[in-house]
């Protein structure tokens, strides 16, 4: 079965960095969308960043272009990564990765995605 497992959240001062990881094993189908969203409490789930396997097309919200990046990792191609940097008190909330079969470089922002992650936790102080 499909499992999406993240890591490298934490606690961090404004204006700090993290890496987070994203392990994706069963997966089935490829090319893919893997996005990360995030979800503040009391806020909706929101889209922050895709990759599409396919053409290595990425897309980064505007709330954090510039600060953040995702790649995928070269050598373990089912590992995506969120890199996190300027981080402020409001980026603080739960981040997820998820994954869907695509066929198109356009990922969707919303979250129709197949399978998600269980979350890590970054809070910005």
């Amino acid at each position: 079965h499909v499992q999406l497992v993240e890591s490298g959240g934490g606690s961090v001062q404004a204006g700090g960095s993290l890496r987070l990881s994203c392990a994706a094993s069963g997966l089935t189908y490829s090319p893919y969308c893997m996005g990360w969203f995030r979800q503040a409490p009391g806020k909706e789930r929101e889209a922050v960043a895709a990759h599409y396997t396919g053409t290595a097309t990425t897309y980064v919200a505007d709330s954090v272009k510039g600060r953040f990046a995702i790649s995928q990792d070269n050598t373990k191609k089912n590992t995506m990564y969120l890199d996190m940097n300027s981080l402020k008190p409001e980026d603080t909330a739960m981040y997820y990765c998820a994954s869907r079969p695509n066929w198109s470089s356009t990922c969707p922002q919303t979250l129709d995605y197949t399978h998600w992650g269980q979350g890590t936790q970054v809070t910005v102080s």
